[in-house]
């Protein structure tokens, strides 16, 4: 993978260079009235599919299977792979080594480009390596977002859960809790950790993690439940996933608890539980928009030699609050699926 060095930055490309990227795949797409002309320049799309020949990538990612999180990702990256004559070889594993694996299969069927996840970087370092010295293109996207640019990807797309969490901290702070239990569902996730270490910085009241095994939901559920029970001070409950949150909620049914809980991300059912006042607020970070744009942006690189971030930023998408405020404009886009 080859591209001209730019100067280091520790600036953070904001949330509207996301327009930017699109602006780049619009200026790609022509009508059938645009011409031949327009449509050579503007990288052989017509009537929004590209012409281009057709490319593989494997998108490989940390995700526990059926989780709606993920779910929305790949739908994301399918719509991309659709648009852009894109082969996408889709697989998931949330055992570091297993998915590190899953990187050198798509290395070994010579890819022509690899998205990844790097949730525990150090497991990915050696495989992405492999790839990078290969000459197959790798963005990175969801998690990693401290190590992106050491691991040498093209870009990353998704939000720092660090900020994110600090942005959650001071929304407790307007809703007056004063001590809150950040439930993480998987132990060693650098960034699941951020989050809760984000919100312990700026939250004014008490803060304590609570680790639980997200593959088991019964035992979330109980684990939460007793929590609430042994410690009545708990007024607020922070999850670190859609699921996670609409469990919370029975489990302060079930302790007796009057604990609120607010999460991060997002799905349809989440939505219905913030218009029914069961949860406070989400930050979505836009999941369908992380697949999109990691597929897209391979798509850019090989055909106009396109990189968001310059190889040296990564693109926010996120975070952004979801309350009773906003939630029935964002329920329309979780009921399909893009939120």
């Amino acid at each position: 993978m080859t591209r001209t060095p730019l100067p280091r930055s520790r600036r953070i490309v904001p949330a509207v260079a996301v327009a930017a990227v699109a602006a780049l795949t619009l200026a790609g797409c022509s009508s059938d009235s645009g011409g031949k002309k327009a449509e050579e320049s503007a990288g052989n799309i017509s009537a929004g599919k590209a012409s281009t020949p057709r490319m593989t990538i494997a998108m490989v990612t940390h995700a526990p299977s059926g989780d709606t999180f993920w779910d929305i990702i790949r739908k994301g990256a399918q719509a991309a792979a659709a648009k852009d004559n894109v082969k996408l070889i889709y697989s998931n594993d949330e055992n570091a080594a297993n998915q590190a694996n899953l990187v050198q299969n798509a290395i070994d069927q010579k890819v022509d480009g690899i998205a990844v996840t790097l949730a525990k970087p150090d497991a990915m370092k050696s495989v992405v390596a492999k790839a990078v010295k290969a000459g197959i293109p790798v963005v990175g996207f969801n998690s990693g977002m401290d190590q992106w640019k050491a691991q040498n990807l093209l870009s990353f797309f998704g939000q720092d859960e660090g900020v994110a969490g600090e942005a959650f901290g001071e929304k407790l702070n307007e809703t007056g809790a004063k001590k809150a239990v950040c439930v993480v569902q998987v132990q060693g996730h650098v960034g699941l950790e951020a989050r809760c270490a984000g919100v312990k910085k700026t939250f004014k009241g008490k803060t304590e993690n609570l680790y639980v095994n997200g593959n088991d939901m019964p035992s979330v559920k109980s684990t939460i439940t007793a929590k609430l029970k042994q410690d009545t001070s708990i007024d607020q409950v922070v999850t670190l996933g859609a699921p996670f949150a609409l469990t919370a909620v029975q489990s302060a049914s079930d302790a007796g608890s009057e604990a609120k809980v607010a999460t991060f991300d997002l799905n349809k059912d989440l939505t219905g539980a913030i218009e029914k006042g069961d949860i406070e607020f989400a930050v979505d970070q836009q999941p369908y928009l992380q697949g999109y744009l990691a597929i897209d942006t391979m798509w850019l690189y090989k055909n106009n030699g396109n990189f968001p971030g310059g190889g040296e930023q990564p693109v926010l998408t996120g975070p952004a609050f979801v309350d009773k405020s906003n939630v029935e404009t964002v329920a329309k886009f979780a009921a399909k699926g893009t939120r």
